[in-house]
């Protein structure tokens, strides 16, 4: 089997590596992640500018289709950089999700500004009761003619602040485990009855509440799609999460490497002593094996849809595990001088921490798996 990057692939990978080895190191990560929004404006312009902000969109979107494989390509050249833009959850999820179920008229609206960067959508399905099911949605819209009336709550929604709307998931049932009673809107950010709390994560970036009062929406508001939608988006957003996990991982590796070979102790390298060896050693399996279940999700079948979607949550949970005790391990081996801000280290590994947890525990992916 050919493991090679066609041309296409090959361009996109170049492409996502320049941009963060020219946009991006720590000092100016550090002040993107200040803006109030959580990251540059200037970068996500960059990135409508050079084709990825549409990449995952239709070619009738102005988008080019990514594949699987093209979103790992991306995510992992971006994990190296450490690169903060809110592509999974806006650019992949909020956009997809609009470019899929929107009505015509409301997709034309939005999609040359979505390609552009102009504007930018943003994905709210998480909620605090969920207690990581993503089938869980208290959220709850009635009908009044031909409007949509939404009420409840959304947790973990990233970089809520200048986003121009929201999808957003809820229910007719009053059973919040009523899967098929789920749709999705998109909700303005200026509707009345909508605000917005945002909050820090433990990376750093954005992320906030939203409180839907009463809010009201046309009848072309609703998305089409329903939970079919939304498996499917989450699996490609695991994915490129994975992919990310795996870029970080690399330039984790390749740091702590490099210390060791530096570093003496007791008038030697550290990078002499045995027991450091099978560590790292341990390590570089751990990342070509997480390269090699990410290669394999990314080649498998969508149909069956649960073998497809099984084999992404199993690809999460073992890269979810296997990130943060790399990270551990990192910031143990580097000594005090792994947490602070000076060093990459401490900042890879808080993102990791986030990237494994998100939308849900390791273990719920790998309960997903098992069940399959």
């Amino acid at each position: 089997m050919n493991f090679d990057l066609n041309d296409e692939q090959q361009m996109l990978h170049d492409i996502a590596t320049r941009f963060a080895s020219e946009r991006y190191d720590l000092p100016r990560r550090g002040k993107y992640l200040k803006e109030a929004q959580g990251f540059s404006s200037t970068n996500w312009h960059l990135l409508g500018e050079i084709g990825l902000l549409g990449l995952f969109l239709s070619g009738s979107a102005g988008g080019l289709d990514a594949s699987p494989t093209d979103i790992i390509v991306l995510f992992e050249a971006l994990g190296r950089g450490l690169v903060v833009e809110p592509l999974v959850d806006c650019a992949l999820l909020g956009a997809m999700h609009l470019d899929r179920g929107a009505n015509p008229d409301v997709k034309s609206h939005w999609a040359a500004d979505l390609v552009s960067g102009t504007r930018r959508v943003a994905y709210a399905h998480r909620e605090l009761t969920a207690r990581n099911n993503a089938r869980y949605v208290s959220t709850r819209f009635r009908r009044t003619g031909d409007t949509s009336i939404l009420s409840g709550e959304k947790v973990a929604v990233a970089c809520p602040i200048g986003a121009d709307a929201f999808v957003v998931s809820a229910s007719h049932s009053e059973d919040p485990l009523d899967w098929h009673a789920m749709e999705l809107f998109l909700v303005p950010a200026d509707a009345a009855g909508l605000e917005i709390q945002p909050y820090r994560q433990i990376d750093g970036s954005t992320a906030g509440r939203l409180f839907l009062k009463d809010v009201i929406l046309p009848p072309d508001a609703q998305l089409s799609g329903g939970r079919a939608a939304i498996e499917t988006m989450e699996a490609l957003a695991s994915l490129a999460r994975a992919a990310e996990a795996l870029g970080i991982m690399e330039t984790v590796f390749a740091a702590t490497l490099a210390y060791l070979r530096e570093r003496k102790q007791f008038g030697v390298t550290l990078a002499s002593f045995q027991a450091l060896q099978h560590r790292m050693v341990g390590h570089y399996v751990q990342v070509e094996l997480s390269r090699s279940l990410l290669c394999g999700a990314a080649m498998t079948n969508t149909e069956p849809q649960q073998s497809w979607l099984a084999t992404i949550a199993g690809t999460r949970a073992f890269i979810a595990e296997a990130s943060v005790k790399l990270g551990e391990d990192a910031i143990q081996l580097h000594g005090g001088m792994g947490v602070s801000d000076e060093l990459m280290i401490g900042h890879a590994h808080k993102r990791l921490l986030l990237l494994s947890r998100t939308p849900a525990e390791p273990a719920v992916a790998l309960d997903s798996y098992a069940r399959a």
